[in-house]
């Protein structure tokens, strides 16, 4: 079936009906539809990467976010249903169309919205996170990107991870696999200024940094720049002891952060969000720590008292086996991450006993 929304062409096989004539989304990587299967009547979301090959870093990034989507089986981490790349008039793979399922919205437009929050929802939004989280992490995979706008979010308020186009194994965060762009500034944890290698706690630190947003009802540590991120941070956390400092290997960067202007007050945390339970204001506090060694990992997070409602170690999955890339530290050529992607294709289409489509 071929339909247009917005100008976008969308070919994907006929089973998928288009639901509305708008898109859900747009940007760079791509353009984002609803469909429903006629088959089974479930909606789903269609993203169409367009000469998804012309770019090899995207191109790598695209490969990574679909390996990563095909190997995830969690409630609160986004899963692939089906994956396709039909031949263009010219007879190649250059378009390729990722299939998932449908939420309603995501974080970011449920915090800015005029939709009351209560403590309910704060606990049931963070545990959801952190639950994602541990299996994410247990798979040895950090996500590096988390922001509201990466939580889906559907209308009874169940929440999966998605957007993993930046994510790594732990055991690759070294400078010769990164990424200039780790997260985004407002949730980047501050050892990502002066450490070289980093681990899961960046993930940490960024949820922090949502719990805070969904307590104020907006972004809670704006920098306007890399720099001014620091600041900010020092300003409204507090800046490092001399223990702390110790964290950080470079010596001219541990006088840097020891000459920063210090802030003339730090408003505590239950002053921010006076509303907040001692419970959360605690979990934050902990979450948002100078020193990585000191926040609590995903595991530990969902024993804390604040989630104690929802906690249940017999329904918090951790990941059956480690993931692995062998394609990540490789120099691959447009054609390669092609065929990298079309054995996903091929591995789905397997997997849902359906044939190749457009072949």
């Amino acid at each position: 079936m071929t339909f247009t929304i917005e100008n976008q062409i969308f070919t994907i096989p006929d089973k998928y009906v288009p639901l509305q004539n708008k898109l859900l989304g747009k940007g760079a990587y791509g353009h984002v539809c609803a469909v429903s299967n006629k088959d089974t009547g479930e909606r789903l979301a269609v993203k169409k990467v367009k000469n998804a090959f012309d770019d090899l870093v995207d191109a790598k990034r695209v490969l990574r976010e679909i390996r990563l989507l095909c190997s995830f089986d969690h409630e609160n981490v986004l899963c692939i249903k089906d994956l396709h790349m039909p031949l263009d008039p010219n007879g190649k793979h250059e378009d390729v169309y990722i299939i998932t399922e449908l939420l309603d919205t995501d974080l970011s437009k449920v915090i800015y919205s005029p939709q009351p929050l209560i403590d309910d929802h704060c606990q049931y939004f963070l545990y959801q996170v952190c639950r994602g989280l541990k299996y994410l992490h247990s798979a040895r995979v950090l996500h590096r990107d988390l922001k509201p706008g990466n939580l889906l979010v559907n209308s009874n308020c169940d929440l999966k991870i998605c957007d993993f186009g930046l994510a790594r194994l732990e055991e690759d965060t070294n400078p010769s696999t990164m990424t200039a762009y780790v997260v985004t500034r407002w949730y980047r944890a501050p050892e990502l200024l002066y450490l070289k290698n980093y681990t899961e706690a960046i993930d940490i630190w960024s949820v922090g940094c949502i719990f805070a947003e969904i307590l104020g009802r907006k972004a809670f540590l704006q920098g306007k720049n890399y720099q001014d991120q620091l600041l900010v941070i020092f300003q409204i956390v507090g800046p490092p002891t001399e223990e702390d400092l110790q964290v950080v290997p470079n010596p001219e960067v541990r006088e840097y952060i020891r000459k920063l202007p210090k802030p003339t007050r730090i408003v505590p945390l239950k002053e921010r969000f006076p509303k907040a339970r001692p419970e959360a204001i605690d979990l934050l506090s902990m979450m948002l720590r100078f020193n990585p060694h000191k926040r609590p990992t995903a595991a530990q997070c969902l024993e804390h008292p604040y989630l104690a409602e929802y906690h249940d170690p017999e329904d918090e999955p951790e990941s059956d086996s480690h993931f692995e890339w062998e394609f990540e530290g490789m120099e691959l050529s447009r054609d390669q991450i092609r065929a990298y992607m079309f054995d996903e294709v091929k591995k789905i289409a397997s997997k849902n006993n359906t044939p190749l489509y457009g072949q």
